[in-house]
């Protein structure tokens, strides 16, 4: 009995530390869209309740409710076309097809319509950012990075020749 609930624990604990790496690594910084507010490793959806709108960042879609069915797109909706991603507020959300409890999100982010209070990726000075290829820092960014690409691998190359002399 002593073993059945010691392999019971063990195999508990590694399921649980599996999950804890696995929510630790899920960070998408690049593709999340430059409108995005700032501040958020992981996102899987925005809401936008200015136009009642939900966007799925890793599949780039904009998903809205037109006579009575979900429709799922790259572009908003025409009536939308001036609304501006920038300032409109959007709340992260990370569940599993939000837009199938759309009314409770209408419901609780009524009170975010007309709010212009986040700041976006595209302003953000963090260098988290900065791997967005619609980042304005990007390709500073991608410089800094060649060149430390560069810088280590050309240590390596000095380390490996010193050895070599020493020996």
């Amino acid at each position: 009995m002593k073993k059945v609930i010691f392999t019971a624990i063990l195999f508990s604990s590694f399921f649980i530390t599996f999950a804890q790496v696995r929510v630790g690594t899920n960070v998408n910084h690049g593709s999340q869209p430059i409108w995005g507010p700032e501040g958020y490793d992981h996102v899987e959806y925005y809401y936008m309740p200015d136009i009642d709108v939900f966007y799925n960042v890793p599949n780039r879609q904009y998903i809205y409710l037109n006579r009575g069915h979900w429709v799922f797109t790259r572009d908003l909706p025409s009536q939308y076309r001036n609304f501006d991603l920038y300032s409109g507020h959007k709340v992260v959300v990370n569940t599993y097809k939000p837009y199938r409890n759309a009314q409770s999100y209408r419901t609780k982010y009524a009170s975010y319509k007309g709010r212009s209070d986040q700041k976006s990726i595209r302003n953000s000075q963090d260098s988290r950012y900065f791997e967005n290829k619609d980042h304005p820092e990007h390709g500073k960014w991608q410089n800094d990075r060649k060149e430390r690409n560069n810088n280590k691998k050309t240590n390596k190359k000095q380390g490996k020749r010193n050895r070599v002399r020493k020996s």
